[in-house]
């Protein structure tokens, strides 16, 4: 236990950011192709949910990743705590525009020994497309069916 995360955050986050959006982007062919994005972190249960937190939810690791694909939206994003084999799930949106729906997907994989109880998963998903058959409408048809204002979705 630390009392401030934020010197290891500075100093992880911007490599692991790098690093990943590297992977991701050669992968995908190029940051232009890839349409939605997320990102994920699974700690093992000796550690603490914040830490997983602390990597992933800091814009020196999402920025990476954002500037990359430039992407205008914030990643979505899970964290959680688990054993080894626990479910590592990415949820996607649109790297434009968060209230489009055909790109809301998730991503489901498992790493059958990781994370050990002291390691952290860092995970970035990226889908080339959205949803084939999308028929959902989006965000916006809700609020103004709903009488909101976009500006202030909950009508508070």
């Amino acid at each position: 236990f630390v009392e401030d995360l934020a010197p290891k955050i500075r100093e992880m986050a911007p490599v692991l950011g790098e690093l990943l959006t590297g992977l991701i982007v050669k992968e995908a062919g190029g940051g232009d192709k890839v349409v939605a994005y997320g990102k994920s972190a699974v700690v093992g249960l000796n550690g603490e949910l914040e830490h997983a937190s602390a990597l992933i939810h800091t814009l020196h690791f999402g920025n990476h990743y954002r500037s990359a694909v430039k992407g205008k939206t914030y990643l979505a994003f899970n964290n959680t705590r688990g054993p080894a084999n626990t479910p590592i799930l990415v949820p996607m949106m649109g790297t434009d525009d968060e209230g489009t729906r055909e790109h809301y997907l998730t991503m489901q994989f498992n790493i059958n020994d990781a994370p050990f109880s002291d390691e952290i998963v860092i995970a970035l998903g990226a889908a080339l497309g959205g949803r084939p058959h999308h028929r959902i409408g989006n965000r916006y048809l809700d609020l103004k069916e709903l009488g909101h204002d976009q500006k202030n979705p909950a009508a508070i």
